[in-house]
């Protein structure tokens, strides 16, 4: 519906001279125009629902009209049509189906339990309409899903000259909230604008919901600005405007204004306000609020409660956050979705690697506590908590999770499937990845892109195109970030050609603008074949400044293929865009040793300690039977651990034998960096495959987690290592997984740069 008929564009819509004064708030219903004579037997106060129904069903006598109402109002109640049905057979029976205000109650009471077809019946019988009939059959097909059906019977209410209420244009503006036809509710305002009726609170309310849903904030703020009695949904609305649009700090200043004029906020103000403050993370704001919500009452509030938590979750105070979850008398499934998802958006924030792990493993605790609890996790339980398998690499956990949600039927759902592909994958399993894959009934766009970059991530470059092919086969229109793993695919096997084609179709063919991803998968390929020159003449192409993942992608090419040079102006480049990103300089100074550049090497020495740059903190972890272990580079290893150091320097033997030679630099010898940044022989990732070699049967995979990037020599070391023990060894860094399986790694050899 694009615009509004000819007798409201032409003119504007028709008003009646004291419709300004007559304006209503509510939806009234005219009385009968007749004196009402109550029948004393049909008060429900003296007789039960069914004994009424019964007397007037075997009745003869006629009933005044209003009798009916307490009965019609038990059957919305009851959302009973059968009997609203019983009583509208006996209206027409008793010959009073032409009384205006209870055919229009009937309208209502048809509309409330769900039964339009009935309604817009009664509704077309009728021998005269007044706006509370018109009005009443809109707000029915509002309440019921089809807004569209409404703005069809509000336009057939101005054509047939009915002049609407304020209620009626709420009513308008609701439906075109819905169906998100912005341009027909900005005609219904002019029609506010021109009859000054844009101060009524209700009218005010409406247009500030409109615009907010629309994107305009401007104008939504200026409706409710132009508000004179301005109630707690006035300020609750334009609040949440506020959060929708993206100016927090405007909803909460507009919160404080609400406050200073005495309007007490209600459950919802108090929980738009708590979500403003996760967006700005304004944990001091927040926790002002908590105490504001206890004083009002609202302590035990659960959508309160849950907001506050997660709230808590997001800014790091785990405690507090927990101390809320374990005071509450009972958990709903909403809270525990929150916990998780909580903990789950903690591993994101955490300061470091170590407070990122132990965040997801609180959130599978949570999720073991729920399982206990006896209530069934839901979809939205089943995404989050396979995320975090995800993100900790816990395949166990995750096969069990796997068959609790084959246990609980929602396995057919496509985003715990699609979860399911997502959580094998970075596990390293892409045999399990697929075969979820394969057996989801139905299949997104997320879903294909999911399995493509699967197969990319993996180093299974041919599938991942074929299923690219198979997805635009079935019709399923790819998107940038379908054309991300695609690029990466093509890099991995080093296909420029089909690279160069793939990059040009998604230009030209499917419209799609290139982002730096694209750039990065293209610059990836041709610095993994040593084609370092026109791996920079692609960054000159680009219509945006490198990231630091490019930078970092030119640095490893250039030290691969010994352009020293160029290797010193990338690094320098990525240290201009991050001043604080100690890998970067550890790197560069590393290089500038290996030339000899000694006044370069005080230089980067010098802008480190006015950076303060410190040591690097070099952890790894791996989990064994639900029991978390991390390792430091240049600890001392206690018991359990203390037969790593022997064992390690049995592998490096062994591996010698083979071919191996530890790659040590000329920063070994300098005192202040030479212990945290590469102490001979032994990192963090080392330790931590060593402990799970000794630790998990023979056959078992070995799954790492590492917070910074993997350098050469532990990359190479882990290569014979996987050869020498006939393990699977899967290592999650900063940058990318590593999966090592007989002498070979997944990324090709080109995964470190330190």
């Amino acid at each position: 519906m694009a615009s509004l008929p000819s007798v409201v564009v032409g003119n504007s819509l028709k008003l009646e001279n004291e419709f300004k004064k007559n304006t209503v708030t509510s939806l009234p219903f005219e009385k009968n125009h007749s004196p009402i004579t109550w029948d004393k037997a049909l008060e429900p106060l003296n007789l039960e629902f069914k004994e009424a129904l019964s007397l007037i069903n075997e009745g003869s006598e006629k009933v005044e009209s209003a009798s009916y109402v307490p009965l019609l109002q038990e059957c919305i109640k009851k959302h009973s049509v059968a009997e609203a049905e019983s009583i509208h057979g006996h209206i027409i029976k008793m010959g009073i189906n032409e009384d205006l205000f209870l055919m229009t109650f009937l309208v209502n009471v048809y509309a409330k339990c769900g039964t339009m077809g009935s309604a817009r019946k009664v509704f077309d019988n009728l021998p005269k309409r007044n706006v509370v009939t018109w009005t009443s059959l809109m707000s029915g097909y509002v309440h019921n899903g089809q807004p569209d059906v409404a703005i069809n019977v509000f336009q057939e209410m101005l054509e047939a000259g009915g002049f609407p209420t304020n209620y009626t244009l709420c009513v308008a503006f609701n439906a075109c909230s819905l169906l998100g036809h912005f341009e027909l509710g900005k005609q219904i305002h002019a029609y506010v604008v021109k009859y000054e009726i844009g101060d009524d609170t209700s009218i005010g309310n409406a247009l500030c919901s409109l615009y907010s849903k629309s994107g305009n904030l401007d104008s939504s703020v200026k409706a409710f600005r132009m508000i004179s009695d301005k109630n707690v949904i006035s300020w609750t609305t334009a609040i949440s405007a506020c959060g929708v649009n993206g100016d927090s700090a405007m909803g909460l200043s507009l919160f404080v204004d609400m406050l200073c004029v005495d309007v007490e906020p209600n459950e919802f103000t108090l929980t738009s306000v708590i979500s403003l403050c996760c967006i700005m993370q304004a944990l001091k704001i927040g926790s002002q609020i908590h105490s504001l919500s206890i004083k009002m009452g609202y302590g035990s509030n659960l959508r309160i409660t849950n907001s506050i938590m997660y709230l808590y979750l997001k800014n790091g105070w785990i405690i507090e956050a927990k101390k809320l979850f374990d005071g509450m008398e009972t958990i709903s499934l909403v809270t525990w979705n929150a916990m998780i998802a909580g903990l789950a958006q903690m591993m994101d924030l955490g300061e470091d690697g170590m407070a990122s792990h132990s965040s997801g493993f609180e959130a599978l605790h949570t999720y073991l506590r729920l399982h206990r609890s006896g209530l069934k996790p839901d979809l939205f339980t089943f995404s989050s908590v396979l995320t975090v398998c995800s993100s900790l690499v816990a395949l166990e956990q995750g096969e069990q999770i796997h068959a609790q949600v084959i246990k609980s039927g929602f396995l057919s759902d496509v985003v715990v499937g699609t979860a399911l592909v997502n959580m094998y994958n970075k596990c390293g399993s892409i045999d399990r990845a697929s075969k979820a894959f394969v057996e989801m009934s139905t299949r997104t766009l997320i879903s294909w892109t999911s399995m493509i970059t699967a197969f990319a991530q993996h180093g299974y470059s041919k599938q991942a195109l074929q299923l690219f092919e198979d997805m635009r086969f079935v019709g399923v229109r790819p998107n940038k970030v379908t054309f991300v793993g695609v690029l990466s695919a093509c890099s991995h096997a080093g296909l420029v050609e089909e690279a160069l084609a793939y990059f040009d179709k998604m230009k030209k063919e499917y419209k799609i603008k290139p982002v730096m991803d694209h750039y990065a998968c293209l610059i990836d390929m041709f610095v993994r074949l040593g084609r370092i020159e026109e791996a920079f003449d692609f960054v000159k192409k680009m219509d945006f400044e490198p990231n630091e993942f490019i930078w970092s992608l030119l640095i490893a090419g250039c030290r691969s293929h010994g352009k020293l040079e160029l290797g010193f102006y990338a690094a320098e480049q990525l240290l201009n865009l991050n001043p604080k990103n100690s890998e970067a300089y550890f790197l560069l100074l590393n290089m500038y040793l290996s030339a000899e550049k000694w006044k370069d090497v005080s230089r980067v020495r010098k802008l480190m300690k006015d950076e303060k740059i410190g040591k690097l903190k070099d952890w790894s972890w791996i989990s064994i039977r639900d029991k978390v272990h991390s390792f430091r580079t240049g600890d001392r290893l206690n018991p359990p651990y203390e037969n790593i150091d022997n064992f390690l320097s049995d592998l490096h033997d062994k591996a010698s034998t083979m071919g191996f030679q530890l790659q040590t630099t000329l920063e070994l010898k300098n005192e202040e960096y030479d212990e945290a940044t590469f102490p001979k022989g032994r990192h963090s990732e080392k330790s931590a495959v060593a402990f799970g070699l000794l630790s998990t049967p023979s056959a078992a995979p070995i799954r790492v987690i590492k917070s910074i990037s993997m350098c050469r020599d532990c990359h190479n070391f882990m290569k014979f290592i996987s050869q020498l023990t006939s393990r699977k060894i899967l290592i999650r860094d900063s940058k990318r997984l590593h999966k090592f399986v007989n002498g070979h790694c997944s990324c090709g050899d080109f995964g470190s740069l330190v």
